[in-house]
């Protein structure tokens, strides 16, 4: 029949990767022959690369002290994978109650409950021995500034890299039966140990620290907190200093029971504890760590109908992950689709419970500009000219209307050719060298007056104007130059587009 007592002295290191999981498998006691009938199994500590586990035993009548005795054991896995063939750690055992709190990351130093001094070879504490080619050596005290304990609830936790440990007792300014504080490294010393805060710690025990490598998540476990049972597992974040964390949080079923459950660590992609949730005495107990379903997300948009419009939308799929999603969209807005938008380049960032990030990019589109063509339309004009006259006035009523119109279709897109018909009468000019040039001269005048405007509208590209012809014509001259009726006909300029 298993014994009820538990001794209280415990603590454990964390050396392990740090792993984020969302959900384990179904707990179950370890495969092998680690735990036993008469006797409990508790701190689970493991080498590196995880062939070999180190754990402690108490009330095997083979320890050291006999069978109400507490000491470590070790178990090299076979090849099957299971823990069998267990053995004593025969050099760092004595009469009194040993456990390992872990091993360094090289697996180099082993970190030991107790200072192994003193009259009885006893004195609370903590000792480090290291490993050489001839075994373990001789336990050495780490002396902890200002660390004075009393009573026989304490525990320790080494981080990974040696510099932190966490220590579990009653000391100045515990809530409870114990509080968590901390001690750091500083040089060839340690820190005098500082309360981790209010937060963390509460009227009950809080007990068997497990820090993540990263030192930025503490697991440990408390019956201060309620939860399923005797003592759950928690674990909080770290905010910013030793005494700053998150609201603790409890880590749920399957693993914490209605019993009691401590001693939380993890190695590769399984957790351990200890646990009496089937049995008086505790066991070790593991689950395998689910990885969450990958997050991603698709989306698909739907252009805006109009030029300019804001009707168009997005509608966001997240698959995988676990809920409940939170949606963070590159214009500022959070649903899970979006609507009454205009065209554009839209991102949305969707985050799931556990953090998980996914992200994906739509664009929307929108129609072309639709311009109502003008219909096309020609103009023409013609100015008749006194006697040896070349200038049109600007303000001629007949070429305004013209110039306006070519304005009207060259907006519409259309480029516009103007064509100039120049003629000269036959009767005999004083001012040109001839009548050919007075013609000639009228055209050039009205094409340099017809560029220059547009020109000046910025439409140059859009037009051209060409002298199409200039000629002399009308009746013989007869010495009547003043007959304007019979001359004036054939004086004359005419623009046409074409």
């Amino acid at each position: 029949m298993k014994k009820s007592l538990l001794f209280a002295a415990f603590a454990c290191i964390s050396l392990i990767g740090q792993a984020q999981f969302w959900d384990v498998s179904t707990p179950a006691p370890l495969k092998g022959t680690v735990n036993t009938v008469e006797a409990e199994e508790s701190i689970p500590v493991f080498s590196k690369d995880s062939s070999i586990l180190y754990f402690v035993r108490t009330f095997d009548p083979q320890n050291k002290g006999g069978e109400i005795d507490q000491d470590i054991w070790y178990s090299v896995r076979n090849d099957e994978g299971f823990y069998t063939d267990c053995k004593r750690l025969k050099s760092l055992n004595n009469k009194l109650n040993n456990a390992i709190l872990g091993l360094s990351d090289q697996g180099k130093v082993m970190y030991l409950l107790n200072a192994y001094d003193g009259r009885k070879d006893f004195q609370k504490g903590i000792a480090r021995s290291s490993r050489s080619e001839k075994g373990w050596s001789k336990p050495e005290k780490i002396e902890i500034p200002a660390l004075d304990i009393e009573g026989e609830a304490y525990g320790f936790h080494v981080s990974g890299d040696g510099k932190t440990i966490i220590i579990s007792h009653n000391g100045p300014n515990s809530l409870g039966k114990e509080d968590l504080y901390v001690s750091e490294k500083t040089g060839n010393g340690w820190t005098k140990p500082v309360h981790m805060g209010n937060v963390i710690n509460s009227a009950g025990f809080e007990i068997s620290p497990f820090l993540s490598p990263s030192k930025d998540t503490l697991f440990f476990s408390s019956n201060g907190m309620g939860g399923e049972g005797d003592a759950d597992i928690f674990y909080s974040v770290k905010l910013g200093t030793w005494t700053e964390w998150s609201s603790p949080v409890n880590l749920g079923t399957p693993i914490n029971s209605a019993r009691f459950d401590a001693y939380f660590s993890y190695s590769d992609e399984d957790v351990y504890w200890s646990s009496n949730r089937d049995n008086v005495l505790s066991d070790i107990y593991t689950a395998t760590i689910l990885a969450p379903p990958s997050l991603s997300i698709s989306a698909i948009g739907t252009d805006v109908t109009v030029y300019n419009g804001k009707d168009g939308r997005i509608n966001a799929t997240p698959k995988g992950g676990v809920a409940p999603f939170t949606y963070s969209w590159s214009n500022g807005m959070t649903t899970e689709d979006i609507n009454g938008i205009p065209k554009g380049e839209y991102t949305v960032t969707v985050t799931d419970k556990i953090g998980q990030i996914a992200s994906t990019s739509v664009v929307i589109n929108e129609p072309e500009l639709v311009v109502a063509k003008s219909e096309s339309r020609d103009f023409s004009m013609t100015h008749y000219f006194g006697y040896n006259a070349i200038s049109l006035d600007a303000s001629n009523q007949k070429y305004q209307a013209f110039v306006s119109g070519v304005e009207e279709q060259i907006k519409t897109g259309r480029t516009v050719t103007v064509k100039i018909k120049s003629s000269a009468s036959r009767v005999p000019t004083n001012e040109f060298a001839s009548n050919e040039k007075l013609a000639k001269t009228r055209a050039e005048k009205i094409k340099k007056k017809l560029e220059a405007h547009f020109k000046e509208q910025g439409l140059q590209d859009k037009l051209k104007v060409v002298i199409s012809e200039s000629f002399v014509g009308g009746p013989p001259y007869e010495n009547d130059r003043n007959n304007k009726e019979k001359y004036q006909p054939f004086q004359y300029i005419t623009l046409t587009t074409k």
